[in-house]
């Protein structure tokens, strides 16, 4: 994921507002600009008012940040009190007004698609405020607590910085207060994470309540520091640092402890469905239209899922059958395939250097030949790390994004080197690693187009990078072929089992032996994963959908454009998008067919689109 990965707009809902105060000055300042900008001028309007909101939504994020990236350098952390929320959803609530007064139509073409993209991001936002979703700010896979580990692990580069991050230390009590204000709220109302999929989410609490002084994660900056700071300024700011988490982060980490231990999960709903939750049903089609841009039914997901399980299905029958193997008398060859995989020794690391060892060589092979597919590449590199520990045991396989791929080292006997290739792909380059960097590096775009993610965009281009290693090459043995098919089961199996969870009823322990017995992911993925689904509503349904997107956009660019299609011009059509709502990319294809099949970046001059 990426790095999604991420996880930016869940993450920016879930960690809110700062503070209060230029709240309500700033709505009416947003009314005053508008309105000084003539009324005629529909251009100038719209652009003064995302960037506005854009600039508001930084400072709302200050001190935050996430897997993704850095949020906006701060001393605190955000607000996400109740009153703090219902500012912001007047706030939004004003920036939809004014987006509506605005006639599309009279907007030239680049805006046009602009206002598509920023209305999507701003209903998004809405709808999650409707719905309270900060009362719920974790789930099994991210949380606002394990998130500051991020912030510990991030470069400091001078005294300001430093000075910062104590600031965010001392924050943490009045921040955490906040959050399980807002989760007691939840509890109250039957808006809570189910009860079985907190079973050991609260280590990472634990972990850092356990540790002290130096030991703290929260040390981590202080560990090594840089030589332009002098050494008595060094060794005050490392006795202020023990000061802050002996003192606030320590303490602020226990009394959530005793909270989630004492409190939340005794009392977090026995049910598994999301629309079992406050007016759940519609809260399940809003999280369906947020993750997958696309105004479908349960039902018609559901089916969906189905069938393409079913085909990939034949798909992995046909490549058993090329490897050569052979069950054991008695067995049936499909069962009898997978325990082979899940149990053989040369199938497995035996450290976790080996693992990463590997991923950086697939990330090489993939070096030679991407500039093959993809016309344009993007500047920023990225590096090759295991996932932190505190993270590491309900942390999926891989995450990837802007200048990092993560990999997971934790129960190696877990970690299938045949999947590794189509892992790799995903996460580092051509997936995340590259869209997401590609995006921010495109000028001409506005900033909430370069820096946004959604996740039927992003998952789906990642998930297509996978279907782009088999022209590659990159699988190069039956096993690792089934590796790939046994992700893009693994994807389409998340069709039918978050509409099954949150919408069919399924039981946890129904969805477990659907994935287990159509998949090659090991028990330890296979139990993480369907906790993941069952916590976080709709999220996995954007990956396949958005794949079967580009996928259908391309065959129809190839039939349309037959010897003039240039696979490299189609994928850099795609990218230079940035991240947009799968109905955008379908009008972009439509516009890139019509224009020949020329790359976007074919003239230097070309701007975005």
């Amino acid at each position: 994921m990426t790095a999604r990965t991420a996880l930016q707009l869940a993450l920016w809902l879930a960690v809110g507002s700062p503070a209060l105060a230029g709240f309500v000055p700033d709505a009416l300042a947003a009314t005053a600009t508008a309105a000084a900008v003539p009324a005629g001028d529909a251009a100038a309007r719209f652009k003064a008012l995302y960037t506005r909101e854009w600039n508001w939504r930084q400072e709302q994020n200050a001190g935050a940040d996430d897997e993704d990236g850095e949020g906006k350098p701060a001393s605190h952390l955000p607000r996400v009190d109740v009153a703090a929320q219902q500012a912001r959803t007047a706030y939004w609530t004003q920036v939809m007004r004014e987006l509506e007064a605005i006639d599309p139509a009279a907007l030239g073409e680049v805006d046009q698609v602009n206002y598509q993209v920023y209305r999507q991001q701003i209903e998004v936002f809405l709808d999650q405020q409707r719905y309270r979703a900060w009362e719920m700010p974790f789930n099994s896979d991210t949380a606002f607590w394990s998130n500051l580990g991020f912030t510990a692990r991030r470069t400091l580069r001078n005294a300001d910085d430093y000075a910062r991050y104590l600031g965010q230390l001392a924050d943490i009590p009045r921040y955490f207060d906040e959050q399980t204000a807002n989760m007691r709220a939840g509890l109250a109302r039957g808006f809570s994470q189910p009860r079985v999929t907190l079973e050991g989410r609260d280590r990472s609490i634990a972990d850092v309540v356990g540790a002290e002084g130096e030991a703290n994660l929260f040390y981590t900056p202080f560990r090594q520091m840089p030589a332009t700071i002098p050494a008595a300024q060094q060794a005050q700011l490392r006795r202020q640092a023990l000061e802050a988490i002996a003192g606030s982060v320590v303490p602020a980490y226990a009394r959530l402890l005793a909270f989630m231990r004492e409190e939340y999960l005794p009392k977090a709903r026995t049910t598994l469905a999301g629309e079992a939750l406050p007016d759940g049903q519609a809260y399940y089609r809003a999280q369906i239209r947020e993750f997958t841009t696309l105004d479908l039914s349960p039902a018609q997901i559901h089916a969906l899922g189905l069938k393409e399980v079913a085909r990939l299905r034949q798909e992995m029958d046909r490549t058993i059958a090329d490897s050569g193997f052979q069950a054991p008398a008695g067995q049936q060859t499909f069962p009898a395939f997978l325990h082979f995989l899940r149990t053989d020794p040369r199938f497995y690391p035996k450290t976790g250097e080996e693992l990463l060892k590997q991923a950086a060589w697939i990330a090489k092979k993939v070096d030679a030949k991407v500039g093959d597919y993809i016309g344009r590449l993007p500047r920023r590199r990225f590096a090759i790390e295991p996932v932190p520990a505190d993270l590491a045991p309900f942390y999926t396989g891989g995450r990837g994004g802007p200048g990092i791929y993560l990999v997971n080292t934790y129960d190696l006997p877990s970690r299938p080197l045949y999947n590794l290739p189509a892992l790799t792909l995903h996460e580092s380059s051509p997936g995340h690693a590259l869209q997401m960097p590609l995006a921010a590096e495109q000028d001409g775009l506005p900033d909430f187009r370069r820096y946004n993610y959604i996740s039927a965009y992003g998952e789906g281009w990642a998930l297509y990078s996978e279907y782009l290693g088999q022209e590659m090459g990159m699988y190069e043995t039956p096993y690792e072929r089934f590796g790939y098919l046994t992700y893009q089961m693994w994807r389409a199996c998340r069709l039918v089992i978050d509409t099954g969870i949150h919408h069919e009823g399924w039981s946890r322990e129904q969805a477990i032996a659907y994935l287990r017995d159509n998949t090659a992911l090991s028990e330890h993925e296979v139990t993480t994963e369907v906790d993941r689904y069952i916590a976080w509503p709709g999220q996995a349904l954007s990956y396949y959908l958005g794949e079967l997107e580009i996928l259908r956009l391309r065959a129809k660019a190839e039939a349309a454009l037959g010897d003039r299609f240039d696979i490299r011009a189609f994928h850099d059509a795609v990218l230079e998008t940035g991240s947009v709502p799968l109905p955008v990319l379908d009008a972009r294809i439509d516009r890139f067919i019509a224009g020949g099949g020329k790359s976007p970046w074919a003239d230097a001059k070309a701007g975005g689109q």
